[in-house]
Parts: structure tokens; C-alpha cells; sequence
């Protein structure tokens, strides 16, 4: 990277979709926003909703969002694998939401080779969420897992228009294993657990001495930084937390070289003293 500091991407052109502010909204279930939260996001421009299910500020914000919906892209997590379970499951989430289309469908923790074959097989979820697709009632089909050698194969299947992936200064496997064939395969990727679970915040014992544990938005900031990435999914538990994200917003700045070696140099620490997932 260069020693001047480069301006980072706002905005990604996401097939099916459209312009896609790169930095995304989730909750958890375990996370606190309420309805005003989630407006005030989407009045600072925040146009990607990830809903985890869960009746939450951020549902709420979808069923009130009026004319504005055809400018926010709400994404869902999918569980059903079979097609009888997609067509109910498909049906309560849009009752939720008050929406009749859904911009993004995530078949979720796809994490056995047996439950992509089952989603695809005759009588399958696929076959619900892709004549869903064909009507627009969906407009784009992703998929999330555990797995990376699974998750590389179903994206080369060309059953999907988005993969969402882990990926963290502290878990950077995917730039070698996954981000390589999406690019190839012009796949976004939207990528979550920016902060490793919050281990990116806090110290270990090899941090060297008067560092200075950079702030969330850093983080985001640093999986933002990479070409691959269309979304980082925040997911900020609080006003607080989410106005510290939103900063972003107002200057897309990025990293000196200096500086994103010090990020990913506490990732190694965080990855050596926190625990690895893939």
C-alpha cells in the first residue's frame, strides 16, 4: 500500500442489486438497537439491513421505512433446507419485515457437503428461492458457512449471487482461499465478525509497549480496505457503539502502509492468544 493515505471505496455495484453502501448494518439477537437507531443509520446513508430474525429495533425499522424501501437492501438469514420449510419460512419473514420482496436470501451455516445437496435436490429450498428469484420476490441468492473449502465450491456452483464470509485482522484465510475465486467468478463478498467477537479490542500479553488498541471503526475500516470486499456487516450493540461506526461515513479514510501493519500485526496476537476459527 502506499505511504499516502488512499480514500477507501463508499460504495459497491452488487449485481441484482445495485449501489451498495459498503458499510452494513446486522444484528445478533444478543445486540440492542433500537427502531431510531436503525433510521438514524439509514439517514446517514446506511443502505444494507442484515435481520437476524429476531423481533428487533431493526425489524421494526424495515416495516416503517415507506417510501424509502426500494433504496434499502434488507438481507435475511435463511435456515430452511427443504422446499415445503422455504415456502413457509419465506412467507413469515416478508410478514415480518411488512415487505413483499426480499433484496437478499442467505441459505444459513451451510456447513455439511449433504445440506448444500439437499438445498439443491428436487425438493429442495433451492427450488422455492430461485422461482422466487425469477419473480423478484427475491432479488439475490447468498450463502454463509463455516466451512471455506465447502463454501469455495458452492460458489463455483453459479447457484449464488453473494457469498458472506468471516473475515477479521485476526482471520484472514479467505484472501487466499475464497476472495481469489470470487474475483473470478465476480462474486461480491460480505463479510461480518469484523471485530473477532470484540477480541480485536483488547489487548494480549505480546502487545508491545504504548500500544494503543485502535478503535471498532478501525476494524471495519480494515476489512473495508480490501478489493474483495463489497459489505462489512456492523453490528454495534448500543447508540453508542453504532454513532463510533458511523464515523466512517463522514470520511472514508484509509491506511498508510505503517498503519495497516500495525492492524494486522495485533490480529497475529489476537489470532495466537484468542483462539482460531477459520
Amino acid at each position: 500500500m502506499s505511504r499516502s493515505v488512499p480514500h477507501l471505496k463508499s460504495y459497491y455495484e452488487i449485481s441484482g442489486l445495485g449501489r451498495v453502501m459498503r458499510l452494513g448494518l446486522a444484528t445478533r439477537g444478543n445486540t440492542s438497537l433500537d427502531r431510531e437507531d436503525v433510521t438514524e443509520a439509514v439517514r446517514r446513508g446506511v443502505n444494507y439491513l442484515n435481520w437476524c430474525g429476531h423481533p428487533d429495533g431493526l425489524r421494526d425499522a424495515v416495516r416503517k421505512l415507506g417510501s424509502l424501501r426500494n433504496r434499502i437492501f434488507v438481507a435475511v438469514q435463511f435456515f430452511a433446507r427443504t422446499a415445503r420449510a422455504a415456502e413457509r419460512e419465506l412467507s413469515e419473514l416478508m410478514g415480518e419485515l411488512g415487505t413483499v420482496y426480499l433484496d437478499v436470501v442467505t441459505y444459513y451455516y451451510v456447513e455439511q457437503e449433504e445440506e448444500w445437496e439437499q438445498i439443491v435436490s428436487p425438493g429442495g429450498a433451492a427450488e422455492v428461492l430461485e422461482k422466487a428469484r425469477n419473480e423478484r420476490t427475491v432479488r439475490t441468492i447468498g450463502l454463509t458457512s463455516h466451512q471455506r473449502d465447502l463454501a469455495a465450491k458452492i460458489a463455483g456452483s453459479g447457484r449464488l449471487d453473494l457469498l458472506m464470509v468471516r473475515y477479521n485482522a485476526a482471520h484472514r484465510g479467505v484472501e487466499k482461499s475464497i476472495f481469489p475465486l470470487l474475483d473470478e467468478r465476480r462474486l461480491p463478498a460480505v463479510v461480518f465478525t469484523c471485530l473477532r467477537w470484540g477480541a480485536l479490542l483488547e489487548s494480549t500479553p505480546e502487545d508491545p509497549a504504548e500500544f494503543s488498541i485502535p478503535a471498532a471503526k478501525d476494524w471495519y475500516r480494515f476489512a473495508l480496505a480490501h478489493r474483495s470486499v463489497a459489505v462489512a456487516l456492523m453490528a454495534p450493540n448500543g447508540r453508542r457503539e453504532l454513532e463510533e461506526n458511523l464515523c466512517i461515513l463522514d470520511d472514508w479514510q484509509g491506511f498508510t502502509a505503517e498503519e495497516y501493519g500495525v492492524l494486522k500485526a495485533h490480529g497475529d496476537r489476537v489470532r495466537r492468544h484468542a483462539g482460531n476459527f477459520l
